[in-house]
């Protein structure tokens, strides 16, 4: 059997995991703190003919080998963490950062998440949390009877807010956002989250604006770093690449045919 009807289709293969990748790209354009996926990928194993430096004669080698390739394989996704556009919202809840670093929610299970997604709530009890409940940690609580205009977030994280009644302004908490040595080596959990992993390397916290922090941005929020345009320009070379393997099958059985119909 021809090795190219097994090397095209691994291309193929190769092709509908790149669309795959670029489906959830463009699927996840709008979502806050959203970061490209890029697929990556490399050659299978060689079948080597004739090695390089084989003797040829006495005194000559032969200079070049001969190898046949086997494919294609998909090697790893790898997120890109380029800034993405600041929508302003003029939402007092609201925070981007502007620089390296994430944000830290303590989960339901007791493990942390990190997170670029800065679209936070207050919930009844005061503390400041996520679209999905999780605290932001370290935990910000403001107190009753405050005023929610009156809050107001600095670019090195201090919270300070009035309340109903005082003209005093009351800060009420100091925010940390945490950097990675390797932030592709963190685990994409869904929910805009992410979690540490071997890869990753310990979360080193520090104050925004500071030590290679970057800076609190309040009442705006970070959008999605997905270019549309590269995107569908992705795809067309997909489908393209796609479509040139299935023809490298056809043209493999085509010739198995002609082989077929040789004794008749």
């Amino acid at each position: 059997m021809m090795r190219s009807l097994w090397t095209a289709a691994s291309g193929m293969i190769g092709q509908q995991f790149n669309i795959d990748t670029i489906s959830n790209n463009l699927s996840n354009v709008n979502t806050t703190g959203f970061k490209q996926n890029r697929p990556d990928f490399e050659d299978l194993l060689y079948q080597t003919v004739r090695m390089a430096g084989t003797p040829a004669t006495e005194v000559t080698v032969v200079p070049t080998g001969t190898q046949v390739g086997h494919g294609v394989r998909p090697a790893a996704t790898q997120k890109i963490f380029t800034q993405g556009n600041l929508q302003n919202t003029g939402n007092v809840t609201d925070l981007a950062i502007e620089g390296e670093g994430f944000f830290r929610v303590l989960l339901y299970d007791g493990t942390y998440g990190y997170t670029r997604d800065g679209a936070f709530k207050i919930d009844s009890n005061g503390q400041v949390v996520n679209s999905n409940g999780y605290r932001l940690m370290p935990e910000v609580i403001l107190p009753e009877g405050f005023l929610r205009d009156s809050l107001s977030i600095s670019e090195d994280g201090r919270i300070t807010v009035k309340v109903a009644g005082s003209d005093d302004i009351l800060e009420v908490g100091q925010m940390e956002i945490y950097r990675f040595v390797n932030p592709t080596g963190l685990n994409s959990i869904g929910g805009n989250l992410y979690k540490v992993t071997n890869a990753s390397g310990d979360p080193i916290a520090g104050r925004p604006g500071f030590d290679g922090m970057g800076k609190m941005v309040h009442k705006f929020l970070e959008m999605s770093n997905v270019s549309v345009v590269q995107e569908m320009v992705n795809m067309i070379v997909a489908q393209r690449a796609y479509e040139l393997n299935s023809k490298a099958i056809q043209t493999s059985d085509n010739m198995l045919g002609t082989a077929n119909s040789l004794k008749r």
